[in-house]
């Protein structure tokens, strides 16, 4: 077995990934099959941070497009997310894992409060920290706490599961000439405006020098293969990296 190209990792996964194909909730099939690869992978001796996102259960975006109070449903986006990571917690130690749920906002009967230097402390004793309520402020979404946590547990890359196998110029679930980009810089990604995470969260990761590995969560064994650095999905970097 090759050796990990990475010793700190953070993962971000979609809520909507945990849906499955039943497009809403939390599908047991698809998040045990996701919490093995996580377990496989912790295995190698890799420390991992996850976030999860919320929108298979509440979007706050979209629930402010029909007139609710945004900063409301950004809240409650944030403890949908917090309903994913314990589902993901529970899976993850059914299989061995070790775990720790840390939380923007603070809900002590199921989780810690988020702290830096104990997040760290948790990663250095391989235990798997899933961070929950994104950054705890309404307007940010869990791209942005992605890279926001990535930062300051001092994670080497953002490895972010998606529905499709990279980056693509245009949506290749519409069009059929979509066409893949197997590496990006952070200011194509900007000025092409494509869809890989929001502009805050490329923004914070280009200042930080901090890479993006964008591939297909639902492809098995693709997690263990991003980790050992087989060529997968869409690497976005810096220019000069």
């Amino acid at each position: 077995m090759a050796d990990p190209k990475y010793n700190r990792v953070l993962l971000k996964i979609s809520g909507e990934a945990l849906a499955g194909e039943m497009g809403f909730g939390i599908d047991l099939q698809t998040l045990n099959k996701i919490a093995e690869e996580v377990v496989e992978t912790a295995a190698l001796g890799v420390q991992m941070g996850i976030v999860i996102g919320g929108g298979n259960i509440f979007r706050g975006v979209a629930a402010s497009t029909k007139g609710m109070d945004r900063a409301s449903s950004d809240y409650m986006g944030m403890l949908a997310t917090c309903i994913n990571c314990l589902a993901m917690q529970d899976a993850i130690e059914k299989l061995g894992g070790e775990t720790r749920v840390q939380t923007a906002i603070e809900m002590a009967e199921i989780a810690e409060p988020y702290i830096r230097r104990k997040a760290v402390r948790h990663l250095e004793k391989n235990r798997i920290v899933i961070f929950g309520a994104g950054t705890g402020n309404p307007y940010f979404t869990t791209d942005t706490a992605a890279s926001l946590r990535a930062m300051e547990i001092d994670a080497e890359i953002i490895m972010k599961a998606t529905k499709v196998d990279g980056v693509y110029d245009k949506d290749p679930m519409q069009y059929e000439d979509a066409v893949k980009y197997d590496q990006l810089s952070f200011i194509e990604v900007l000025n092409k405006q494509l869809k890989v995470m929001d502009s805050t969260a490329i923004s914070l990761c280009m200042e930080n020098d901090l890479p993006i590995l964008t591939f297909n969560l639902n492809k098995e064994g693709n997690i263990k293969k991003a980790i050992l650095g087989e060529k997968v999905g869409t690497i976005i970097k810096g220019e000069d990296s």
